[in-house]
């Protein structure tokens, strides 16, 4: 179990670790929720710009955060560097989604503070065991 602080400022007991979605593609958001989800991880935000990821990051310390590179406001390698600089956020695991997967993009992710660097279009089944491995979720049927 995890606890996230709610809206109002409560704690509250999910059933998972939580993991944040951020991507301006509500198709790819919705893929990657399917994932975390069968990856045994519940939805803590799913958002639609950097700016909004990097709010929800901040108020729920999730476990994890899957990020588009390119989105408005911030960039998922902005976000994962405002990740790395919060001493506070040390323990969150970085996947950033990504259509470019030359060298230099792959290089600069990792740079930035990326755990893993994901191809788009993705498996689902893949990314669902690259969540599970990286959160160390045992594997769940579904």
């Amino acid at each position: 179990m995890s606890t996230v602080n709610g809206s109002v400022g409560d704690d509250m007991e999910v059933p998972g670790p939580v993991v944040v979605i951020a991507d301006d593609d509500p198709d790819i958001r919705r893929l990657v929720e399917v994932a975390v989800t069968r990856a045994g991880a519940v939805v803590g935000a799913n958002v639609a710009d950097g700016a909004e990821a990097w709010k929800a990051i901040s108020r729920l310390h999730p476990a994890m955060a899957i990020l588009d590179v390119s989105m408005p406001e911030k960039t998922g390698l902005e976000v994962c560097r405002l990740v790395r600089a919060d001493t506070s956020l040390t323990e969150i695991k970085l996947i950033l989604l990504s259509a470019a997967v030359h060298p230099e993009a792959i290089a600069a992710g990792r740079a930035a503070g990326a755990d893993l660097y994901s191809q788009k279009p993705f498996r689902l089944r893949i990314l669902q065991d690259e969540i599970r491995g990286l959160l160390s979720i045992g594997v769940t049927t579904s």
